[in-house]
């Protein structure tokens, strides 16, 4: 199990190593329209899992909208620390 600052290091060094087979990489490459499109798909997902799938799904999808959100952060050069700093 990892926690949020630890997603963020792992994301930040696939897109440092520019693995082309790297989801993260791809998502990265096709900028952050592409990933604000995602964000958006998930925060849609997040909402229909919780008001109609139970605990589980919802979970699920809260964890693939936090892994969006952070390729939206290291596209954007922001880190955790930055947010924090928001809460």
């Amino acid at each position: 199990m990892k926690n949020f600052d630890e997603l963020y290091l792992q994301l930040r060094s696939r897109a440092d190593s520019g693995d082309p087979e790297s989801n993260t990489v791809k998502l990265l490459n096709g900028g952050v329209h592409s990933i604000g499109k995602k964000v958006v798909e998930e925060a849609a997902e997040v909402w229909m899992a919780a008001e109609y799938e139970g605990k589980q799904r919802a979970a699920e999808e809260i964890s693939q909208l936090l892994y969006h959100a952070a390729v939206m952060m290291v596209a954007c050069n922001i880190t955790p620390e930055d947010i924090y700093e928001q809460l």
